[in-house]
């Protein structure tokens, strides 16, 4: 299995520096990475550093909350991909979805796809460790309805990360056609493999190095 070929690799520290952004992209066209993920503010050195790769460019909206309004996510999707972002990791508002507000959530995701469509893909981070395993279908189902690619497991900045238990729930939620992206405490190939064999089609880690070499990762 070509473990690198599902890897999102991953540098989304606040204190992230551009030498940081370089060392990252060059291990992605080392490894064969999927894509880099990197902040916004990072996305057009990103792409300029990976031009004609064909490793591509995951950036994050509304993160790591969700909490910001719809438009807000929809202004920060535009920007990103105008400045080369392929792929789209947004943040479910959680707290509507706590709310019932359910119609509210999937126009926020909706309004996204939109802006995305036919430019970037798109990934909707659950935040799995503040739901419950109702309010985890819910989202999945919202997600889905609304258009996106992806339900993603989490920002790495909330509680817990991807568990084999809470990817296969979110597959047979989603069903076959959508993907599912672990993140949150994938630092090995073990890991890594059985969040796969449940049903993952992406990973998120900074470990990735450590992923493919068959070492121990301590990062996100």
């Amino acid at each position: 299995m070509d473990l690198a070929s599902y890897i999102d690799h991953t540098l989304l520290k606040p204190e992230s520096t551009r030498s940081g952004i370089v060392r990252l992209c060059e291990e992605a066209k080392q490894y064969g990475f999927a894509t880099v993920c990197v902040n916004p503010y990072w996305v057009r050195t990103a792409a300029e550093l990976l031009a004609g790769t064909g490793v591509g460019i995951t950036t994050v909206i509304g993160f790591p909350l969700g909490a910001s309004t719809t438009s807000t996510k929809v202004a920060e999707t535009e920007d990103a991909i105008g400045n080369g972002a392929t792929d789209i990791d947004m943040v479910l508002n959680v707290g509507a979805l706590k709310s019932g507000m359910l119609e509210q959530v999937e126009r926020d995701i909706a309004a996204v796809v939109a802006a995305s469509r036919g430019k970037a893909i798109v990934k909707v981070i659950l935040e799995t460790g503040l739901l419950t395993d109702e309010e985890k279908i819910k989202a999945c189902e919202l997600s889905k309805s609304a258009g996106a690619d992806f339900v993603k497991t989490s920002t790495g900045f909330g509680p817990g990360g991807a568990t084999v238990e809470d990817i296969a729930l979110m597959r047979r939620a989603v069903g076959p056609e959508m993907g599912v992206k672990a993140s949150g405490g994938v630092r090995d190939a073990a890991t890594c493999r059985a969040v796969i064999a449940a049903g993952a089609t992406r990973i998120g880690a900074s470990s990735s190095v450590a992923i493919v070499s068959g070492g121990q990762g301590s990062g996100y």
